[in-house]
């Protein structure tokens, strides 16, 4: 009975880190996008969400992942390129990933057809996507579970590859609020602003697969992670954390507002 108990823990943490960024990362990201609506589209995501923040539902989709009425949602936190493969010619999970599922919701929240608990839905699941298609790992290797089997020392304590990147590194590079992170990071340009919001979600996908591949080269199995390599990795995760937040906004805002939408490229 106890191994049986200490083998379904196990399960289940495994199970758990192969969401995410950790919770700061996802409010992070959820509260830049926030800072970046439009009035028109304010106004619409308060009416689906009524009246609640969109940080308040930011990391909902990992607890509701693991419920049977969402269970359908587990692989869409990821969107896995083995080694050998490049993004385009990765086989498709049947299940779906990170990337099918951004473009789907994106599409059910255009259409005027889908019905309003869909809508809300839908705009809760893109939240939260948003943020996985950003964390690195997520873009992972399908054979080591997204780096949740290569073992790795965070200050001498053992951890995996991709859990470090969910929070660990996070957390460790700067002990601040989510609110904090969006004042520090969400300085930019208009001009590098539209940068950064151009392309596609296969684009930006892509682009996190490539810091993917950097991420495998470095941290070989056994690395103990401390305080280089957070200094190291800490420009990388403040990168990813603020793409993730004003490309959410430039999708909520193409979808919502018709005039940002006329003068902006749409994803």
């Amino acid at each position: 009975m106890k191994k049986r108990f200490l083998l379904s823990l196990c399960v289940a943490l495994i199970s758990l880190s192969a969401f995410g960024w950790g919770q700061k990362g996802h409010d992070v990201v959820t509260y830049i996008a926030e800072q970046h609506l439009t009035p028109a589209t304010r106004r619409a995501v308060d009416s689906l969400l009524d009246g609640r923040s969109m940080v308040y539902w930011a990391n909902w989709l990992d607890n509701a992942s693991h419920n049977r009425e969402f269970a359908y949602t587990k692989t869409w936190h990821y969107k896995n390129i083995d080694a050998d493969r490049t993004y385009y010619d990765m086989p498709a999970n049947p299940a779906g990933d990170a990337v099918t599922a951004i473009k789907s919701r994106v599409e059910m929240l255009e259409s005027p057809e889908t019905a309003l608990a869909d809508r809300v839905l839908a705009l809760r699941i893109l939240v939260h996507v948003m943020g996985d298609l950003h964390q690195p790992m997520h873009m992972g290797h399908a054979t080591d579970l997204g780096g949740n089997r290569i073992k790795v020392k965070f200050f001498g304590r053992d951890a995996n590859l991709h859990g470090i990147w969910d929070t660990n590194l996070v957390e460790s590079a700067h002990k601040w609020s989510f609110t904090e992170w969006q004042q520090q990071l969400d300085r930019l340009s208009p001009d590098k602003e539209a940068v950064e919001i151009n392309g596609t979600v296969d684009d930006w996908a892509r682009q996190s697969a490539d810091i993917a591949s950097e991420i495998y080269v470095y941290f070989q199995p056994g690395t103990n992670v401390s305080y280089d390599q957070i200094a190291r990795w800490t420009p990388i995760i403040e990168q990813q954390l603020l793409r993730g937040g004003l490309r959410l906004a430039h999708l909520l805002n193409s979808i919502f507002d018709p005039s940002y939408a006329q003068t902006n490229n749409k994803n």
